[in-house]
């Protein structure tokens, strides 16, 4: 699936990479150069921690061990701090307890080592996805009488709320971060389930089906729009 020559929902980043491993970090940052990202390194912890704090950064890819101060330590010290950076962790550990104990240090994702480059890049690409997708101004977005909480996961129309799933409301959030835009299936497939269903499934339709029901059904003025042959956009007008 590619989508990229419609729309590109991730560019250049700011990475810092935080690998103690030289022959990973070498291999590691060359690959992310490849693809046009700007690198930093670092394989001591604390120095990790004082690079974090003073650049600003898209992602950081950051492993566990590490000499004077290991990555969960450093995930939640920036998480305590406000620091909201995505993070994707690295390790050799693999058990549940290792990734939850990564997760709720404040980890936005988990990568067992040895991994494919190709994974790792892709797993960068889906926190960059996501990070396009922060609205630039507050937590609400709003369209007409439509409105997205995206602290609180609310959406209410000309007051009223409306009860969503939590993939109807990341579809509607999809929709409404472009809106006017034309959407298609397989970028809505890429933003809402990252690649987690088959092409050729037709749960995007099924999906905006449910949307439409609850958006649209009791208001004059219809958003979801079906632009056929192409895919989906929401407008208002």
């Amino acid at each position: 699936m590619n989508s990229g020559a419609e729309m590109c929902f991730h560019g250049t980043m700011h990475i810092l990479l935080v690998e103690d491993e030289r022959r990973l970090a070498t291999a590691v940052k060359r690959v992310l150069e490849e693809e046009g990202h700007v690198v930093d390194h670092a394989a001591d912890g604390g120095d990790a921690y004082a690079q974090a704090k003073s650049e600003d950064y898209d992602v950081i890819v950051l492993d566990v061990m590490l000499p004077t101060m290991n990555g969960y330590e450093i995930a939640r010290r920036l998480r305590a701090s406000g620091d909201a950076t995505p993070i994707l962790m690295l390790t050799a550990r693999d058990s549940i307890q290792d990734r939850v104990e990564g997760l709720d240090a404040g980890a936005d994702d988990y990568l067992v080592k040895p991994f494919a480059l190709a994974e790792l890049l892709a797993r960068i690409r889906a926190i960059g996805r996501r990070q396009q997708m922060s609205p630039a101004n507050g937590n609400v977005l709003t369209l007409a009488d439509l409105e997205l909480d995206l602290r609180s996961r609310e959406a209410t129309r000309d007051g009223r709320r409306i009860e969503l799933t939590t993939k109807e409301f990341t579809l509607l959030e999809a929709l409404m971060r472009h809106p006017g835009q034309v959407l298609t299936r397989s970028q809505l497939l890429e933003l809402v389930w990252n690649y987690d269903v088959l092409t050729e499934s037709n749960v995007v339709d099924t999906y905006i089906h449910y949307l439409r029901a609850k958006v649209d059904k009791d208001s004059e003025l219809k958003l979801i729009r079906t632009i056929r042959g192409a895919g989906y956009a929401i407008r208002a007008n």
